[in-house]
């Protein structure tokens, strides 16, 4: 389910950002990507994401990271790693998948996530999951 057709679209509110690679919605403090189909999201592309947030949320942001799996898209699973040692701004992130393979990538990438990471089967799941996360409570009371 697309999070635009999810009761969260009307429920929280967030900044839609159209990137020439797919959607990414700011929320206080999550992050939520839909990358487009056939798409590889790669450092170039997670470098503009990230510039984004910090111009969002400041330098020294934290949030949860949500992705969105609604088209099919290929990720360099080092990717995850590389954006943990370069900036320290995710705490938790899942990985909303609907299909078998975006399971068994999103079972990879998990190997490779220095920080939380769940994979889940529906966008409410994932969505209940980081809000009843100790540390999205923590930094919501900030």
């Amino acid at each position: 389910m697309r999070f635009e057709d999810s009761k969260y679209f009307h429920e929280f509110e967030h900044v839609k950002v159209e990137f020439s690679f797919g959607n990414v919605y700011f929320f206080d403090k999550i992050i939520l990507s839909e990358i487009n189909e056939g798409v590889h999201f790669d450092w170039e592309k997670i470098e503009e994401v990230i510039a984004y947030a910090q111009d969002h949320y400041g330098p020294d942001f934290k949030i949860a990271y949500i992705s969105n799996r609604v088209n099919s898209y290929s990720l360099d699973p080092h990717s995850w790693s590389r954006f943990q040692d370069d900036l320290d701004h995710i705490f938790a992130s899942a990985i909303v998948y609907y299909s078998y393979i975006n399971f068994m990538n999103a079972s990879i990438e998990k190997l490779f996530s220095p920080s939380s990471m769940k994979r889940c089967e529906t966008l409410e799941e994932a969505m209940e999951w980081v809000q009843n996360l100790r540390e999205f409570q923590r930094i919501n009371q900030n």
